[in-house]
């Protein structure tokens, strides 16, 4: 239902009456304009982009709108995570993609709804077939215990009984995570430069020292991730040029009293001085100008959506995006299409080109005999499935072993 009203939204912004889908000419046709994306079954142009918000919500969890997370699919296949908040896993793999092509992980601050899922496609796309480490960029902090290695090496710490136990299992490089922390003061320094890619970072306002903005650049496309802020100079100066300019537009004073619970004096402090208000998103995105701008950051119902669409529009009226999880913009030189996804909520892993490493024998077994001799023999049932099994792929007797 949400998704039929997002869509009916949207031809009605647009000033055009439209037939769903185009006009189908014969019984057996197929409907040749796709107003909603199918993820899996569309191959992008070698000269083309595109972004999907696999989380647009809030540190308070809901099944209906997971904590930010956006992908970007470059048309050469390259992929990018911007932020991977709590929930947006779920939303990531309903898109299907091989864990082996979602590895490059760009943190924009470590607040959990930026950040929190990251143990969840660590481990998950561990097990599903993942045969390198992940990549992590991220910033430094004013102190040491404030920046993205700290973090992330305090994560595995955390987590020590989880990669102990899968090292040994399956195979202990998936589960290495690789950081690659920058100084968060950098004014649009270039944090990461390979195939043709180029991503730069700048400083927000928002909480305390070390948020930041990202833009990437390719094939003379731009799209920047403003991650949260506070208004600041320098997303206003380094984000010109954008094709899609991402900021956050955040939830007005009233709603946050009515609808999340917060006193007045914070209501409006988090409007001013550490997000950003619907009316000074419309004055950032006036003055960027970019070829489309998306709000995000707000739950975005029914009732709630259109005060925050009100006060964007009392200060641009430039092509806008209100996202919510599972929006889609493809981005060719001609046009940004503004789409729906409609995945599957039972997706399963899909396999990867790469063939998965082989457990490492050379590691000591996690169980002790107090756990061994715990065991109940069920080896006369399993007996008769097994022998068949592993003759059909080959297996030794020694290849059950691994790990035990």
């Amino acid at each position: 239902m949400k998704l039929l009203i997002t869509m009916l939204a949207l031809l009605l912004i647009s000033g055009t009456v439209l037939a769903a889908g185009g006009v189908v000419k014969e019984p057996n046709g197929t409907a040749p304009d796709r107003y909603v994306y199918y993820p899996g079954t569309e191959e992008l142009g070698e000269d083309e982009v595109r972004i999907v918000a696999a989380g647009t919500g809030m540190p308070s969890a809901r099944r209906s709108q997971a904590a930010t997370c956006f992908l970007v699919e470059l048309g050469d296949g390259q992929k990018f995570l911007f932020d991977i908040g709590s929930g947006s896993h779920a939303n990531l793999q309903s898109l299907m993609i091989p864990s082996d092509f979602l590895t490059k992980i760009f943190l924009t601050h470590l607040h959990t709804d930026h950040w929190a899922d990251l143990s969840s496609l660590w481990a998950g796309g561990w097990t599903a077939g993942r045969t390198v480490p992940l990549e992590v960029w991220g910033p430094s902090g004013a102190r040491e215990d404030m920046g993205t290695k700290y973090a992330v090496e305090r994560l595995l710490e955390a987590f020590n009984w989880d990669y102990m136990t899968r090292a040994v299992t399956i195979s202990p490089t998936p589960g290495a995570i690789n950081v690659h922390e920058f100084d968060y003061k950098g004014l649009n320094k270039v944090v990461y430069q390979e195939g043709g890619v180029t991503i730069r970072s700048w400083p927000t306002i928002h909480a305390g020292d070390g948020p930041i903005s990202y833009s990437l650049e390719w094939n003379d496309f731009k799209i920047v991730i403003g991650g949260d802020s506070a208004p600041n100079k320098w997303y206003v100066n380094y984000a010109k040029g954008a094709d899609l300019a991402i900021h956050e537009a955040w939830m007005t004073a009233k709603t946050m009293i009515d609808k999340y619970g917060q006193p007045p004096q914070l209501a409006a402090r988090i409007n001013l001085t550490f997000h950003s208000s619907a009316q000074a998103f419309g004055k950032i995105m006036s003055t960027v100008k970019p070829r489309h701008a998306v709000a995000y950051h707000f739950f975005n119902d029914e009732d709630t959506r259109y005060e925050v669409y009100d006060g964007i529009r009392a200060t641009y009226d430039g092509p806008l995006s209100m996202a919510d999880d599972m929006m889609v913009w493809n981005i060719t030189r001609d046009k940004i299409t503004e789409r729906m996804a409609v995945s599957a909520d039972d997706a399963w892993d899909v396999p990867g080109p790469r063939k998965a490493p082989a457990p490492d024998r050379t590691r000591k077994s996690e169980y002790t005999q107090f756990t061994i001799d715990g065991k109940f023999d069920t080896s006369d049932v399993d007996e008769p499935w097994l022998k068949a099994f592993m003759k059909k792929h080959g297996l030794t007797e020694d290849d059950l072993k691994a790990g035990q």
